[in-house]
């Protein structure tokens, strides 16, 4: 079954997702993610990736679904570039959600 990628942040900064084949929901505001990531939660996606932006005025509403194994919400860099974010947060909530490590082959 095929695990639902969506991706939530300024236009600028998640575009190039959809070239990967994710789904990607532009918006600047953090009132407007709020509404896309749970929705995309009810949509049983299992990965949503979040600039960290708009993740940062969105704690709460993220913190909801840490306790469940899916989503897993994974914020991103924004335009701006990185606040400490790396690869490595990635590829953890990418396993702990899908079990496995596919983004990244198994390498570490």
């Amino acid at each position: 079954h095929m695990y639902k990628i969506g991706v939530i942040g300024e236009r600028d900064s998640v575009l190039g997702f959809k070239a990967v084949g994710l789904d990607v929901h532009p918006c600047s505001q953090s009132d407007e993610a709020k509404k896309i990531l749970h929705q995309l939660a009810k949509d049983e996606y299992a990965i949503i990736y979040i600039t960290e932006g708009l993740a940062a005025d969105m704690v709460k509403d993220i913190d909801k679904y840490k306790d469940s194994r899916l989503p897993a919400i994974i914020p991103i860099p924004g335009k701006e570039g990185a606040s400490g974010t790396g690869m490595d947060s990635v590829r953890k909530s990418v396993e702990r959600a899908v079990g496995a490590d596919i983004l990244f082959g198994g390498e570490k």
